[in-house]
């Protein structure tokens, strides 16, 4: 659905209107918070807390991002108050493993509340259970089917006891699934007038494996509650890419492997120091192992006419360590004013080696062989007010210090000191309209995998070189929100966002000690980025379909910086200029069942190297599900993934130097397709 459909679709009748559809409203509560209990999902018929999570109406699921430290990588929803102790078990995965049936309900807080913690959102969902859910156990087998025929499954294992005040809970996965970006296709290459180089069938089989074990425990302990959870994860990556040159005779083969190991353990204490304070710790620490080999080779005649190498080697070896403590304390100075304040320290460390042989010889990267280490101090207070019933306002300042040093192939030191200040107002009129202000300096984090030397792949690119020097990006953000709730259970908001940017991190050219230019992630001066989101939650009852639910959402994108190698505007590379999604679900009580699509709207991400431009389209994703319930512990599933056999286009224009003096020596398109995948799932619960 397009913003144009979306935005007629909930502005023909933004007035409220009489009656009580499945979709319930939500219960009354203060303006900042809306409670939805179980009833309002009922329509819907949700398995998990993830699938009523998903069916919120104005809210956008997030599950955080994957960054070091806690603060930064917090989703936006909490589970009985708090937020889950770990980081590598995610946040949809801690949903999703919460039976629907435990769940007591979820309140949704729009614009900060006295007393809660948001995270740094504006919108944040609690998810509040049950204490009375007793045992449980959980047990899942899923099958998936490859157009070609190939077959892939997983089993799955849940389980959770309360005794007393104690809880317990534990998880196992066993798995495999399909690359979905992977698929078979023409590859074309033509020289800069247009003329044919070469042609090719080209195909690509990618599958991924998840071995993933998780435990943990809840109980009164040290004057409060503790939680201590644990994680194991092992995720091995498997690809290989085929191109047979039609014609004359030749062939390549890219055979890429990654093994991606983590293991996690993290503690949570809650621990209330008198009738208006608490206290929150968090401690965790986190080891990983990321070893990734890529070998291609080719043909005498497929290297005599495509002109790439005979066979190339690329291997990479990091392990990395978290470690982290975050303590924040709250104060309730009245039921309209509270403060929270505090602190975070987290230690990081990356090793990183790096050998790059092509055609039998060795080769020098910038950044092959890196050792980097982080400490990190960040010290945070909000207050929050509640002015009036209508209106609820937020101040807060983060102050973030660093200290980051690289060593090995390149030696440098640098300390980073960062203010972050952040203001939030929330106006509430009348009960069917809410406007949200934001405005905030934001401090992005520095990936360590770009200080070390990638490949994207040896048969769809080169190797880029890594930059030890980087300084993390910066933006002021100005955002405004509009929610407009309407039909009884209906919203729609629309968001505006403005960022100015500074310390953009883009693609720079790095040289090596032989004179050869990389290309490699940099800093290259200020920009400008505008945001447009809009999100839709629609009971479809108005629109003849009983008990139907349609959810959407649009972000349009335009950004600017300069080029440092034409020195012209351009936009920032790797930024979507538009994404959206439309889901519906619809309840059918009369035969135990549920039914539903999902789509994906195409999306096409542009980075711009200093002697290529890269162009990946990833085109539209269509979904069709349907669950039968015959008890409420027994569940069917069967879905059709990918039904419009979508494809996905890699697309490298290729220059002879630089692309401020030399001219376009070709371009490669591959256009590859993966059929659908048909997908079955059995659940029962004991308990």
């Amino acid at each position: 659905m397009s913003v144009g459909i979306a935005a007629a679709l909930a502005l023909a009748a933004l007035q409220p209107a009489a009656g009580a559809p499945p979709f319930r409203a939500p219960a009354a509560v203060p303006k900042a918070v809306s409670s939805y209990p179980p009833e309002f999902f009922a329509a819907a018929q949700p398995t998990t807390a993830l699938d009523m999570v998903l069916l919120l109406p104005g809210f956008t699921f997030d599950k955080g991002d994957t960054v070091r430290g806690f603060g930064g990588a917090a989703g936006n929803v909490l589970i009985d108050g708090a937020r889950p102790a770990s980081k590598d078990d995610t946040l949809d995965q801690v949903l999703a493993r919460v039976p629907a049936r435990s769940v007591l309900r979820i309140d949704v807080i729009r614009g900060g509340a006295p007393g809660i913690d948001m995270q740094g959102k504006t919108v944040l969902a609690n998810v509040v259970r049950r204490t009375d859910a007793g045992a449980k156990l959980t047990l899942a087998a899923s099958t998936t089917r490859a157009s070609d025929g190939r077959l892939v499954g997983a089993v799955r294992a849940e389980a959770i006891k309360r005794s007393g005040a104690t809880s317990y809970e534990g998880s196992l996965l066993i798995g495999s699934l399909f690359d979905d970006g992977a698929g078979e296709g023409p590859r074309t290459r033509a020289d800069g007038a247009g003329n044919l180089i070469f042609s090719a069938a080209e195909t690509q089989k990618a599958v991924g494996e998840n071995y993933k074990a998780t435990a943990a425990v809840e109980t009164p302990a040290l004057g409060g509650r503790l939680r201590i959870n644990g994680s194991i994860f092992l995720n091995p990556y498997y690809a290989t890419t085929a191109d047979l040159l039609v014609p004359p005779p030749g062939g390549e083969l890219d055979r890429y492997r990654e093994h991606k190991d983590t293991a996690e353990l993290g503690a949570r204490l809650e621990r209330v120091l008198g009738p208006q304070t608490s206290l929150e710790v968090f401690l965790l620490q986190q080891v990983g192992r990321d070893p990734v080999t890529d070998d291609f080779s080719a043909d005498a005649p497929a290297a005599a006419i495509t002109g790439d190498d005979r066979s190339a080697n690329f291997a990479l070896d990091r392990t990395t360590g978290e470690s982290i403590a975050r303590a924040t304390v709250k104060f309730d100075s009245s039921r309209t004013l509270s403060f929270q304040a505090g602190g975070e320290g987290d230690y990081n460390w990356l090793v990183s080696r790096t050998s790059f042989i092509e055609n039998g010889a060795p080769v020098a990267l910038p950044a092959a062989n890196v050792q980097v280490s982080e400490a990190r101090a960040e010290a945070f207070g909000t207050a929050t007010w509640q002015a009036r019933p209508t209106l609820t306002l937020e101040a807060g300042l983060r102050v973030e210090a660093s200290r980051i040093a690289a060593g090995g192939d390149v030696t440098s030191a640098r300390t980073l000191i960062f203010p972050k200040p952040r203001a939030i107002a929330t106006w509430s009129p009348d009960p069917a309209d809410q406007f949200r202000l934001r405005v905030e300096r934001e401090v992005g984090q520095l990936n360590f995998d770009d200080f070390t030397a990638q490949t994207a792949g040896l048969d769809t690119g080169t190797v880029h070189a890594g930059n030890p020097n980087l300084i993390p990006q910066q933006d002021w953000v100005v955002e405004a929100a509009w929610e407009r709730r309407f039909w009884g259970a209906a919203d729609a908001t629309i968001t505006a966002r403005h960022y100015q940017l500074t310390d953009v991190i883009d693609r720079v050219p790095i040289q090596d000690p032989s004179g050869v230019f990389f290309d490699a992630p940099g800093n290259i001066g200020s920009g400008t980025k505008d945001e447009i989101a809009f999100a839709l939650t629609l009971p479809t009852d108005k629109l003849g379909l009983k008990r139907g639910l349609l959810t959407g959402q649009a972000t349009v994108r335009r950004s600017s910086v300069i080029d440092p190698t034409l020195g012209l505007p351009r936009p920032i590379s790797g930024l979507h200029p538009n994404d959206w999604e439309l889901h519906f679900t619809q309840g059918l009580p009369r035969w135990k069942s549920t039914w539903g699509f999902d789509i994906f709207s195409q999306w096409s991400e542009t980075y711009y190297r200093f002697d290529e431009i890269d162009t990946d389209k990833l085109k539209t994703y269509v979904s069709l599900f349907a669950e039968y319930k015959p008890r409420p512990d027994l569940v069917f599933r069967a879905e059709l993934r990918n039904a419009g056999a979508r494809g996905f286009e890699h697309a490298r224009e290729v220059f002879l130097g630089p692309r401020d003096v030399a001219g376009l020596a070709y371009a490669d398109v591959r256009d590859l397709h993966t059929g659908p995948f048909v997908y079955f799932r059995v659940l029962k619960t004991f308990g």
